[in-house]
């Protein structure tokens, strides 16, 4: 079982910089692939990144170059900083943690639950 909380969501200007952190706790957190989706009112949940256990990411082709995720193992943490943000990015960004590397939410079982980013024009 992992728990995840999400945290560092809130209102931005276009174009400027927000890090989301994703606290992990319970009996396990090696070996799970954690990845951040993003949801928007009216819209499917989105996938924005993946890291595996090794360090190794996987992007939505929007966000490359802009974000970036990362994790702290020791501490059971995963990050993602958002640059240059834009107002159609606005959603409930989601932490979730699964065993398989993949864009699809059906392929994690743990979720957060939620955290808001505003971005205003």
């Amino acid at each position: 079982q992992v728990q995840l909380v999400e945290s560092g969501g809130g209102l931005v200007q276009a174009g400027g910089s927000l890090r989301l952190s994703c606290a992990a706790s319970g009996r396990t957190f090696s070996g799970y692939v954690m990845a951040w989706f993003r949801q928007a009112p009216g819209k499917e949940r989105e996938f924005v990144a993946y890291i595996r256990w090794s360090g190794s990411t996987y992007y939505l082709d929007s966000v490359k170059g802009r974000f970036t995720i990362s994790r702290d193992n020791a501490k059971k943490m995963v990050y993602l900083q958002m640059n240059s943000l834009k107002p159609g990015e606005t959603a409930v960004y989601y932490c979730a943690a699964g065993t398989v590397g993949s864009a699809l939410p059906a392929s994690y079982s743990y979720w957060g639950q939620g955290t808001q980013v505003t971005v205003s024009s």
